[in-house]
């Protein structure tokens, strides 16, 4: 099962659903993708097997992964104060992968619908949909 994890800023959303998906899955290849070097070191950090970053990383690895995950601004242009380009959002939204999205408001996209939960709590429930 290939992972793809994305985050940017900080890069301690990604760090945490690494960790969880490290100690859980052990069938799992990681690929972090940080849109800055930071996000991407705290990834690898947490146990990813490969990590990069940048807007061309985020093309090539969201082309080949089987499941995609991050916060709902990685298939927004302009997300993350700027730090998601178009070409990131474009890349990830027509990935075959399926994505599991965070939502976090923070990213100017609210979905109806969605309770409003804790960060942990969302990453316990992306485990359990990748235990399937």
């Amino acid at each position: 099962m290939d992972v793809l994890v994305i985050d940017g800023m900080g890069g301690g959303i990604g760090k945490a659903i690494i960790e969880q998906i490290r100690n859980s899955i052990e069938d799992a290849i990681i690929t972090a993708v940080g849109t800055n070097s930071i996000a991407t070191s705290a990834m690898l950090k947490a146990g990813a097997q490969m990590a990069a970053t940048g807007e061309n990383a985020v093309v090539y690895n969201a082309a080949k992964a089987d499941y995609i995950i991050g916060v709902m601004g990685i298939i927004s242009a302009n997300a993350m104060h700027g730090e998601i380009s178009l070409q990131m959002a474009q890349a990830v939204s027509s990935s075959k992968a399926l994505k599991i999205l965070i939502p976090m408001e923070k990213c100017n996209i609210m979905v109806v619908g969605v309770q409003a939960a804790t960060i942990q709590s969302y990453i316990n429930e992306i485990i359990e949909r990748l235990k399937g």
